[in-house]
């Protein structure tokens, strides 16, 4: 019995190491959109146990869509960053925007909206964040409208630049409509924002949602593409719709830099679906560790 617990033992020894191997070998560079995890966020106490168990999965960074009057998750910047990083995860980025009154639409004034990002780029920056993301914004009425969209965008981006971050746009689906039956959304977005003041972080399931190939949009606006929003109909990999190995292999291409991933709807519990996801991540032969170099 004594040699048997023995060889028991020193295999245990031999394989720890090697399974301790084997995950660094597997670790990469994916940072998870904390409305994924939403719905235990609820309580902004929860955030300390939430984020330690995304970094025991292997998510390294996080990016906030709490952002409100100069905090984040009821932390102050520097508290939400400590706490980050505490658990060894980068404060990579966050979703935040305020869209423009009908007035300020009108008129081009962009004056009151930037006293807010003038608060909300300063919070960020104490936060450690290195990207701030416009999640959303409507279809304009007008190409007018559009184009006073594009010139907002600028200047937040120019002021984003001018603190040391970066300023981008998230899409959803829509955009992909025309405006005025003329322009389609994004792609006028992508021709009129200047590239040294905002990106475009991609989310590459609602672009197939839009009927469209986010490998084309790589090669019709190369660079544009600094991050990637990796996201399924469910768990990341499980449709086999959205055709991931084709634009995990363009990424260059498209500027890749970072890869968010975003959960919105489960097929089993919260955490066990933003695992399962990153599992798939790691495993698949088509993801680099890094994009960041």
């Amino acid at each position: 019995m004594r040699i048997k617990y023995l060889l028991i033992l020193l295999t245990l020894c031999i394989a720890m190491p090697q399974a301790a191997e084997a995950r660094k070998k597997a670790k990469k560079e994916v940072a998870i959109q904390l409305y994924s995890v939403r719905d235990l966020l609820k309580d902004n106490a929860q955030l300390e146990p939430v984020l330690k168990q995304l970094a025991d999965m292997g998510y390294t960074g996080v990016e906030a869509a709490s952002y409100n009057d100069g905090r984040f998750y009821g932390k102050t910047p520097e508290e939400f960053r400590q706490l980050v990083e505490k658990y060894g995860l980068t404060v990579l980025s966050s979703h935040t925007t305020r869209g423009l009154s009908e007035q300020e639409l009108a008129s081009g004034d962009f004056t009151e909206a930037m006293k807010w990002w003038d608060q909300c780029i300063a919070a960020h920056k104490a936060a450690g964040m290195e990207y701030i993301v416009t999640p959303w914004m409507d279809v304009p009425k007008t190409v007018k409208d559009l184009q006073t969209y594009c010139d907002y965008f600028n200047e937040v981006g120019r002021r984003c630049k001018a603190a040391g971050l970066k300023y981008g746009y998230h899409n959803h689906a829509h955009e992909f409509q025309k405006v005025e039956g003329k322009e389609v959304m994004y792609d006028y977005m992508l021709q009129h924002t200047d590239p040294e003041c905002v990106f475009f972080q991609m989310d590459v399931y609602w672009v197939v949602r839009g009927q469209n190939s986010p490998v084309d949009y790589f090669s019709r606006y190369p660079g544009r593409f600094t991050m990637l929003h990796i996201k399924d109909h469910l768990e990341i990999g499980q449709s086999g719709m959205v055709g991931f190995d084709a634009i995990f292999k363009n990424a260059g291409l498209a500027g890749t830099r970072h890869l968010v991933a975003e959960i919105e709807r489960y097929s089993c519990p919260v955490l066990e679906s933003v695992k399962q996801s990153l599992d798939y991540l790691l495993k698949a032969p088509f993801v680099r560790k890094s994009y960041a170099k």
